[in-house]
């Protein structure tokens, strides 16, 4: 069952998780490691405490299960170029989000993230 909330703790490790991202985009953008792998690790565990903020899920493995095909769903469009041909201006802040390149890598950063989070979060 899934229920409306709100999770001012959720809430405020997903702002904290974001600065990290920005960070990474920006001030830590030429650490190669950091900028490649390291987001995409990250970025699950930001989307899993976004819903975690808004959403009462009882079976968070369900929900790290959900993100992952969610990474991995977004990481395919990349594949087919779908921010260009959405018209989204290279650059731009969606055109960044959406992405413009697949990567098998990518998607393996994202597993690890899962299974970091698996090993961190109760199941329900």
């Amino acid at each position: 069952m899934i229920r409306l909330t709100f999770s001012l703790t959720y809430f405020l490790i997903s702002i904290i998780i974001f600065v990290i991202e920005i960070l990474i985009a920006t001030v830590f953008s030429n650490i190669f490691f950091v900028r490649a792998y390291l987001g995409d690790v990250i970025v699950v565990m930001l989307l899993f405490t976004l819903v975690k903020s808004f959403l009462i899920i009882k079976n968070n493995h369900i929900l790290i299960l959900g993100i992952f095909l969610f990474s991995c769903l977004v990481e395919w469009t990349q594949y087919f170029h779908i921010a260009e041909k959405m018209g989204l201006p290279p650059g731009s802040i969606m055109y960044v989000i959406v992405g413009n390149s697949f990567s098998w890598i990518d998607i393996a950063c994202y597993a690890a993230g899962c299974l970091l989070l698996l090993l961190l979060v109760p199941k329900k």
